[in-house]
């Protein structure tokens, strides 16, 4: 696993023109992972200030392909080291997939390495300390919004006249009014996600260290997704944070999706 500080050193001189950024970890001791990086290439540290990033060499560009299959394939490589690195140093910045350091002149990529962890070195070890002990989850909460429909109608007098009056309405009448339904039903939906997102915010928030929310995506089949959320969550409060969620999955017509954990991605 780990290599003399003579043949890391040796190894650095040979760099192609860049270097691929997978995290930064504290550290000193330098060490090679293997080639169990982005291609299977050689995964090793550069260590500056207190600090170790880890990277492969690679050529000064982007990964690209069109293959989309082997795209995925580079993205889980990265995540899969990323991973490797968190449990090896136990807390790391991670960086997205395709992060190149390239030279620059007579500044090879690994001067520029080590002159922006110089330079940022404080932020860096501030960062790190913000996210030590925690890991990242993702929460999604999508509800059926043919039962919320259904629910809306029910309990806001005014749909439950027009629904009932469309029964007793001629075809061209009962058309114009089930327009006019599903404009105030879809309105009073907006209305009951804000506050749903609301209150299910402020349940969650004492729960975590930091939150962060994210766009919202496609849910599965007769779900509508109304709040994505990454939360860093300190590791002995993730059993709180689940209890909550609990709680929100058991309401009717509620759904929670709860990943991870991963290395801190959305704070890093």
């Amino acid at each position: 696993m780990e290599e003399s500080q003579a043949s890391i050193s040796d190894k650095k001189e040979t760099i192609a023109g860049g270097l691929y950024l997978y995290c930064i970890a504290e550290g000193e001791k330098e060490v090679n992972f293997g080639k169990i990086g982005v291609e299977e290439e050689e995964v090793y540290t550069t260590s500056c200030d207190g600090l170790l990033a880890v990277v492969h060499d690679c050529q000064p560009e982007p990964y690209k392909s069109e293959n989309e299959e082997l795209v995925k394939k580079w993205v889980m490589a990265h995540q899969k080291m990323v991973d490797t690195a968190w449990e090896r140093f136990g807390t790391v910045l991670p960086f997205g997939f395709d992060t190149i350091i390239r030279s620059e002149g007579n500044i090879s990529s690994e001067e520029s390495l080590k002159n922006w962890l110089k330079k940022d070195c404080q932020n860096l070890k501030e960062k790190l300390e913000k996210v030590r002990d925690k890991e990242e989850y993702g929460v999604q909460i999508s509800w059926d919004p043919k039962i919320i429909a259904g629910q809306i109608i029910q309990t806001v007098p005014e749909l439950k006249k027009l629904d009932e009056e469309i029964k007793t309405k001629s075809a061209g009448t009962a058309f114009m009014y089930e327009e006019k339904l599903k404009k105030l039903i879809r309105e009073e939906m907006e209305k009951k996600a804000d506050e749903c997102f609301k209150d299910f915010y402020g349940r969650i928030r004492p729960k975590v260290n930091d939150i962060k929310i994210d766009k919202t995506k496609k849910a599965g089949e007769g779900k509508q997704m109304f709040a994505n959320l990454s939360c860093l969550v300190n590791k002995d409060k993730v059993k709180e944070l689940g209890e909550v969620l609990d709680e929100i999955e058991g309401t009717e017509a509620f759904f929670v999706r709860f990943t991870g954990p991963w290395p801190p991605y959305s704070f890093a």
